[in-house]
């Protein structure tokens, strides 16, 4: 019934992996309440979806951004940089408490495995009580 909309969709969208992907975006779109574009016929959402963009009454690359946007989890926001000036400014006294945490972490990253282990056989195991 569909293979006549599929054959005329492919002018439209050249990848029929994407024309299933785009239909079926627009079919759960029209399923949620979305106003058709074209008369229904007594068709079904995915039917209508294929005619919709086999009329042209949908741009494909409308309805490409309209997945994209919906599969995105993160959208990231574009930010004004600050002057470089501003955080000098902001590190200000903060900057010597900084430089020996980060000492201490290096330290602490440059520890042998001899180090690691003298340091593990050191560890008291904890005392059995009879509760258990």
């Amino acid at each position: 019934m569909a293979r006549v909309t599929v054959e005329d969709c492919i002018d439209k969208v050249d990848n029929r992996f994407e024309l299933v992907l785009l239909a079926g975006h627009r079919a759960r779109l029209i399923s949620q309440g979305a106003q058709i574009t074209v008369p229904r016929d007594n068709d079904k959402n995915p039917v209508v979806a294929l005619r919709e963009i086999a009329d042209e009454t949908l741009s494909p690359d409308d309805l490409k951004e309209d997945l994209i946007h919906s599969l995105q989890k993160h959208v990231e926001v574009d930010e004004p940089e600050s002057d470089g000036q501003e955080l000098v400014d902001q590190a200000g006294s903060g900057a010597a408490v900084d430089a020996e945490e980060a000492e201490e972490n290096i330290a602490f990253d440059r520890m042998s495995e001899e180090e690691l282990l003298a340091g593990i056989e050191g560890l008291v195991p904890p005392e059995k009580s009879d509760d258990f």
